[in-house]
């Protein structure tokens, strides 16, 4: 015979409260106080108690769950965002539905209020450009959404600030010699949402490259999706318009990672003939002796998720912009004479 599961009655009696104030422990409610929330917690545990969502969600009218509209799902800066995120949501006691735009077909369902996306208590959204695709830069619904690595002047923003990024490497990379190059970030779906964060970054590029009186070509900029191969194929396209050294602005750390493999196929010297800079920041650039921009991406992520339980909770006022700076990270790939 199954064991049968304690009920909140017998939290309750066990901790001496009511049963509303188990239920707001439950849903972490800031009017409990420190010690009673402590006496709770210690019933729950004692008794094996875990909660029923769907008894939460009859109770307090909400799923207790939160969507996450993003591009992909299988890169290392998204699975960062979503630590950052988790961490906060898991303390609130939701859970995170993940929403992958990935197609140009999929991306049509965000953008008309048949998304199941749009059926959770709240929508955190990662995608820089589409918010501009909808009319007047509203999304079909009337839960709360906060932008994340994105922002619109209509909603909550915890984002980068891709453009500053762009103008640090370029102060960076031209006090050395040799030409000026950089790769951009594009996929797919870039066509359709126009505004990028590849895009951004590469627009600081200029602005910095400008300031320093530094000549960059158009056809310095190579586009290329996320991928090693691209920074192999970057590197080969510099090799074919100009002679060492090349001083490398790679919009992403893979890119870059992509260019150093390349450098080192075609014997060149990395830190004197190729100089490569990436952006991202993450643990294993260290290891390569990386340059690169680091972006506190965990710590986005957290604001954003603290920022629309703000809002479910009944949070009224305009929206409110959070910006983080990226902040460059010298090493050997950008070191040489």
């Amino acid at each position: 015979m199954a064991k049968r599961k304690p009920t909140i009655h017998e939290v309750a009696h066990l901790a001496q409260v009511g049963i509303g104030t188990v239920s707001r422990v439950l849903n972490n409610h800031p009017s409990v106080r420190p010690e009673t929330r402590e006496r709770v917690l210690a019933a729950m545990a004692r008794l094996g108690y875990s909660p029923n969502p769907h008894a939460r969600r009859v109770a307090g009218g909400r799923s207790y769950t939160v969507s996450l509209v993003l591009p992909v799902v299988s890169t290392e800066f998204y699975n960062r965002l979503l630590e950052g995120i988790e961490a906060v949501l898991t303390e609130e006691r939701y859970e995170l539905a993940l929403f992958p735009i990935l197609s140009p077909i999929r991306l049509q369902r965000y953008l008309e209020s048949r998304s199941l996306a749009y059926q959770t208590d709240g929508i955190l959204v990662s995608s820089q450009g589409l918010a501009s695709l909808l009319p007047d830069q509203r999304f079909p619904t009337e839960r709360p959404v906060v932008l994340v690595d994105a922002y619109s002047p209509r909603y909550d923003s915890a984002y980068m600030d891709n453009r500053l990024g762009g103008r640090l490497a370029a102060e960076h990379l031209a006090q050395f010699p040799g030409s000026l190059f950089a790769i951009q970030l594009r996929e797919e779906l870039d066509e359709v949402l126009k505004n990028t964060v590849g895009q951004e970054r590469i627009e600081g590029f200029r602005e910095g490259l400008r300031k320093a009186r530094r000549a960059f070509p158009g056809k310095h900029v190579f586009l290329s999706r996320f991928s090693l191969e691209g920074g192999r194929l970057a590197l080969q396209y510099f090799m074919r318009l100009a002679k060492p050294p090349y001083n490398i602005f790679a919009g992403a750390d893979l890119l870059a990672l992509g260019v150093l493999e390349e450098a080192e196929r075609q014997g060149l010297e990395v830190g004197r003939e190729v100089r490569v800079l990436g952006f991202d920041g993450h643990p294993w650039t260290a290891e390569k002796g990386l340059s690169t921009l680091a972006q506190p991406i965990e710590e986005m992520g957290a604001e954003a998720a603290r920022l629309l339980m703000s809002r479910i909770r009944g949070f009224k006022g305009p929206p409110r912009a959070r910006r983080f700076e990226p902040t460059l990270v010298v090493r050997p790939s950008t070191q040489g004479p």
